[in-house]
């Protein structure tokens, strides 16, 4: 009888050893599906890293570009202002003196009526435009 007990006991045992081992087996497939899936993204995650990395360059690059761009933009028309503003400057001394020039005229012929000269109507013209 002991033999016996022994022998179910040992059947028992390997019985129970067995519906583990399925167990375990069931929870390695379980397991080896879900470690694929994870597998997938982290490559489909390395691909869209990559991607993202050469837009981050490409996006740099074109941020060197425009600063390359305003940088020649500006000291292009700092130049202009200058050549503008020394325009503006040469063309004010020219005024002034066309200015003093008719003032001269208008002293030296004081008598002589507007009407009779032709340069004299003009001069009327432009005081009245100023």
């Amino acid at each position: 009888m002991h033999t016996s007990l022994q022998m179910m006991l040992s059947m028992g045992l390997e019985l129970l050893l067995s519906v583990l081992l399925a167990a375990t087996l069931v929870y390695c497939i379980v397991l080896e599906r879900r470690l694929a899936s994870v597998r997938k993204g982290q490559d489909g995650l390395k691909k869209m890293i990559g991607e993202l990395n050469g837009a981050i360059a490409g996006a740099g690059a074109s941020l060197r570009a425009l600063k390359s761009a305003a940088a020649d933009a500006a000291e292009t028309l700092d130049d202009r202002l200058k050549r503008a503003r020394a325009l503006s400057d040469e063309l004010s001394l020219i005024t002034n003196s066309g200015e003093r020039i008719a003032q001269r005229f208008d002293r030296a012929v004081p008598a002589a009526p507007a009407s009779t000269l032709p340069s004299g109507s003009v001069m009327n013209r432009l005081k009245a435009v100023r």
